[in-house]
């Protein structure tokens, strides 16, 4: 009586080991047991005095609370159950009856032992919560809002009934119902886990990063090792452009949780962006190592491996992406470029012929099919689609190149010429159109043109031979002998091995 519990208890074990054990020694026992929170003592007392008193009125109960607090659900059903059979006016059995069944997520059977207790007080808050949770887990969301609001009309500070409703506004994505009922549980309990985890859901669906790296901050120092938490906080600082951050925050999660496919996704992204390629390849690899039949993942990495320089593997990466993505055009695209630069022009040709299959007017893939038919000695289907190029963009640059080139080795000297004639038109000042064009003249004897032609190359490059060794033979025929024993003597000082090759044919 004087609450000195410990010393009750004492004196209590003292007389059991001196004399009989009586009932009321024993539920003595219990109840002080049970008030110094030594639940599994109090449980064991209560067994026994149950043993000696199967129907001792309050033992079943009070055992069943015992149970409660031990976590031991069914148990504790079980004897709740025998507690509202022996006294079925007993509310405070049904109501453990319905708690105890909730947790071992029999709803249907907890809704009814709340029903039993609403029969006779309608308004029993206990029963009208655990009512409300028994329809949130049947999905029944209108309902239990409905509950859950009328209790707190009552009582603002039911903090189960906002975490409750701040749950059920997740389920429903009802933004608003979130914030509204996060904001309410904050100014309740500002370091609330579930309040911080609604505003933040709310602050991405707005697209409010700021706000959401926030909550997200502030969450993850509370659980440090919440894979979830870490991952949205590299979400929230991504978003923002704090893309070192982003990359630590993903790193945490992938710590914490090596399987996850989507923060190694994540990451490989941050790195990419952030130049690292070779941090990113190793990201996107673990991701495809963790869940291999990723399309959007498989084309990063081949994205970054092309850059890096990788091109074999990259053209791997990109033909996998193709056997199960046919349609792709622009993976077509870039897999015929690697081809071309490799030299196996067959199979660029392939490529690009798929990419103008699949998107008709693709003048870029049309030209290099053309670039590849050429390298395959194809001339007739080169020229086809340099023809094609150049109906759809008059001013391209490159088909006139290619047709140009065509009308050389076809000895075609005057198509050679207009082509080349154009491409100086549209301002192309390449050494090497120059030069060629004039070595065109020079076969043809428009020597003073093709002089005109040659000087005009040497003044995009002076170092250039070939130039200057094909000027002097046009000055020799122009009779200009000593400029061009000049030229001569220069192509031999800039080249000798070549220029030797052209006296030699000249003489």
């Amino acid at each position: 009586m004087e609450a000195r519990l410990a010393e009750a208890l004492d004196e209590i074990n003292r007389a059991l080991d001196t004399g009989e054990p009586t009932l009321e020694i024993f539920s003595a026992k219990a109840q002080i047991q049970f008030e110094l929170e030594m639940y599994e003592d109090a449980a064991q007392s209560y067994a026994k005095l149950l043993s000696m008193h199967p129907r001792h009125a309050n033992a079943n109960l009070n055992l069943a609370v015992c149970l409660e607090r031990l976590g031991r659900w069914q148990e504790a059903a079980d004897f709740f159950e025998k507690s509202a059979e022996a006294q079925p006016d007993r509310l405070d059995s049904r109501l453990g009856l319905g708690i105890a069944q909730l947790h071992l997520e029999k709803s249907d059977a907890a809704a009814e032992s709340f029903e039993r207790v609403l029969e006779q007080q309608p308004d029993n808050i206990t029963a009208l919560f655990g009512k409300a949770v028994t329809l949130q887990l049947q999905w029944n969301f209108d309902e239990a809002a409905r509950i859950y609001e009328s209790i707190l009309a009552g009582n603002p500070e039911f903090e189960e009934c906002l975490i409750n409703l701040v749950t059920i506004g997740m389920a429903r994505k009802d933004h608003a119902m979130i914030a509204d009922h996060s904001e309410k549980l904050l100014r309740l309990r500002p370091n609330s886990q579930t309040a911080l985890e609604g505003l933040a859901t709310c602050a991405f669906a707005a697209g409010d990063y700021d706000a959401a790296l926030r909550y997200c901050s502030k969450l993850v120092e509370y659980t440090p090792e919440s894979f979830d938490r870490w991952f949205n906080l590299g979400v929230a600082e991504q978003k923002t452009g704090n893309l070192e951050e982003a990359a630590r925050a993903y790193s945490e999660a992938v710590r914490i949780r090596p399987d996850a496919s989507q923060a190694y996704v994540n990451l490989g992204v941050i790195q990419q962006e952030s130049g690292d390629l070779t941090q990113a390849r190793a990201a996107y690899e673990k991701a495809l190592e963790i869940a291999p039949d990723q399309f959007e993942v498989l084309h990063n990495l081949a994205t970054v491996l092309d850059k890096q320089g990788s091109k074999d593997e990259a053209e791997r990466a990109y033909t996998r992406i193709l056997a199960k993505n046919p349609d792709l055009e622009e993976v077509w695209f870039r897999l015929g470029y690697l081809r071309l630069e490799r030299g196996d022009y067959r199979g660029g040709a392939e490529a690009f012929r798929a990419c103008t299959e699949k998107r008709p007017r693709w003048t870029e893939a049309e030209l290099n099919l053309g670039i590849c038919c050429w390298n395959m000695g194809d001339q007739e289907s080169a020229g086809k689609q340099f023809e094609t190029v150049l109906a759809a963009n008059p001013n391209s640059i490159d088909a006139l190149r290619g047709l140009a080139a065509l009308a050389v080795e076809r000895n075609n000297l005057d198509q050679a010429l207009e082509h080349q004639a154009r491409l100086i038109e549209k301002g192309e000042r390449s050494p090497e159109l120059f030069y060629n064009t004039g070595l065109l003249l020079h076969k043809s004897g428009q020597l003073s043109d093709a002089e005109h032609l040659y000087r005009e190359a040497l003044q995009e490059r002076d170092q250039f031979p070939e130039a200057l060794l094909n000027l002097g033979h046009v000055l020799k025929g122009l009779g200009q002998q000593d400029e061009a024993r000049d030229c001569w003597k220069r192509a031999l000082e800039q080249k000798p091995e070549l220029a030797e090759s052209y006296f030699a044919k000249s003489n």
